[in-house]
């Protein structure tokens, strides 16, 4: 007899299947990094061992946070343990936005195409833009004066 070791003919064997386990992803935005673990559970967030609620007060990041989830419609299905470093709370937000969006597409394959086409799993690459010398900022210049 063969041992029955192999994995089934219809799953790729380079392709994980994490069923029922913890997946774990990062996400970036500007300066800030977002390493989250998704686990099956009932929607709860612990962002830095605080709940979202006391994290990210600001409505608007939590609708940006609860995005990936409400996409796929499994806001209830996780538990998402994030750890979060680096830039401000608008740029932690869409970090861990991100994250989220990956952990998902590696948990079921099949949310991957609806994720993408909402842009979320597409790292945002716009940064700060650095200081010239002769202007104030990167771009404003000292006001000029004719006389």
């Amino acid at each position: 007899m063969e041992p029955e070791t192999a994995a089934p003919a219809d799953v790729p064997a380079d392709v994980p299947v994490p069923a029922g386990r913890p997946v774990q992803t990062v996400g970036r935005r500007k300066q800030a990094i977002a390493r989250v673990r998704l686990v099956p559970g009932s929607g709860n967030f612990r962002l830095n061992g605080k709940d979202l609620e006391r994290y990210f007060p600001n409505k608007v990041h939590q609708q940006v946070i609860r995005e990936p989830l409400s996409t796929v419609e499994r806001a209830e299905n996780f538990d998402v343990v994030a750890t979060l470093s680096g830039g401000g709370p608008s740029g932690q937000a869409g970090a861990l936005r991100m994250a989220i969006a990956r952990a998902l597409s590696t948990y079921d394959a099949d949310d991957r195409p609806a994720l993408k086409k909402a842009g979320m799993l597409s790292r945002d690459s716009r940064a700060k833009e650095r200081k010239k010398y002769g202007l104030k900022k990167a771009r404003k210049a000292p006001q000029y004066s004719k006389r």
